[in-house]
């Protein structure tokens, strides 16, 4: 224990969620390295952002929302969104001089001693009183299992590996998923391969009108409800659909988004239907979402039988020390913002030995 560091709170992440906590610790009386510390896995600034592939400029990203404090102004929407979003949350950090240490993981979060938490991480062991969880999704990429994957010549790869399209020249490519970065790979994708295939579990939802204030509620009210009780949450954007907007018109017309239903195996050169259709294949690609990446919890035992952690607000029901920012309602960036305020407030309340709000 002689090595252990004290502090109030942990903050997990440096991404969008994690930076918009600790922008409300310090705005609140809280200081970095004596009350609080960021630990962040990643190798610079920029969140999951600045693993983004090349090709998703600033302007194709879909509702990217500015930090608490300091707005994100004369971005050049031609540029990477790895480059932009990486600068401004760099410039971020030094602005609030937020500390952010890096790179470090996060192995395990423990009880300790006390009524204290133990974080266990690559750069030592920190005790304290509240964790801020900010981890996302990103280092948790899901990939179904089907018959006969491992005998796939060609090569798989998923999301969180995607390098751009020019690397599929040629190739022919079945893509794997109806959400919105399958449908961005298919359509990047379509000059360049020589043929793809688009396949997924269930018809995709395409949103006609635009997205009112009263449907973002909607859905995040129903992402919500999922973590009420306890199950694994879903994507905001599996509730509320797809933009139905001009590039995905022409897509349609194109016949680049003609939806096939999933396959039931894969063969050496491609993947087969009961059916008796195949469809040769060099790539596979999974745009098959990612998973919370909360396996450094699971000493706390916070999982609930349905699979997920029981959320209330951003509070873990079974530990209101650990606040989950960036998890399933609020793992959008207006979502997140507002996240980080809510769980600073409780983790005051908690502090001080006043009854937290229910």
């Amino acid at each position: 224990m002689n090595n252990t560091r004290v502090v109030d709170v942990v903050v997990i992440g440096a991404g969008q969620a994690g930076l918009a906590g600790a922008y409300h610790l310090r705005r609140t009386g809280f200081e970095p390295e004596r009350d609080f510390v960021v630990l962040d896995h990643a190798p610079a600034p920029g969140g999951a952002w600045q693993f983004r592939w090349p090709s998703l400029t600033y302007g194709k990203v879909h509702g990217m929302h500015t930090l608490p404090g300091m707005e994100l102004t004369d971005a050049d929407p031609a540029r990477p969104s790895a480059e932009v979003i990486a600068e401004y949350f760099a410039a971020y950090e030094r602005a609030f001089d937020l500390r952010v240490r890096r790179p470090v993981n996060v192995k395990a979060v423990r009880e300790g001693e006390g009524g204290r938490l133990l974080v266990e991480t690559s750069d030592g062991t920190w005790s304290t009183r509240a964790v801020i969880n900010a981890t996302g999704t990103w280092d948790r990429p899901f990939w179904p299992r089907y018959p006969g994957q491992e005998t796939f010549r060609g090569r798989q790869l998923h999301t969180a590996q995607y390098p751009g399209p020019e690397e599929f020249a040629g190739l022919r490519v079945v893509v794997v998923g109806g959400g919105a970065s399958g449908t961005q790979h298919l359509m990047e994708l379509a000059p360049y391969a020589a043929a793809t295939t688009w396949v997924t579990r269930r018809p995709p939802v395409f949103r006609e009108g635009p997205f009112s204030e009263d449907v973002g509620r909607a859905a995040v009210a129903l992402v919500e409800e999922r973590v009420r009780q306890g199950l694994p949450p879903k994507s905001v954007v599996s509730v509320t659909g797809l933009p139905l907007n001009d590039a995905i018109r022409q897509a349609i017309t194109d016949g680049v988004l003609d939806r096939q239903p999933m396959f039931d195996r894969i063969t050496p050169t491609g993947v087969d239907w009961n059916d008796g259709r195949h469809v040769d294949a060099d790539v596979i690609l999974w745009a098959t979402g990612f998973r919370a990446a909360i396996d450094h919890l699971a000493p706390l035992k916070l999982r609930e039988p349905g699979g997920g952690i029981r959320v209330e607000g951003t509070r873990a029901v079974a530990d209101p020390r650990v606040h989950l920012v960036g998890y399933g309602p609020s793992a959008s960036t207006i979502g997140a913002n507002r996240a980080g305020r809510a769980a600073v407030r409780d983790i005051r309340r908690l502090l001080a030995g006043e009854p937290v709000a229910v």
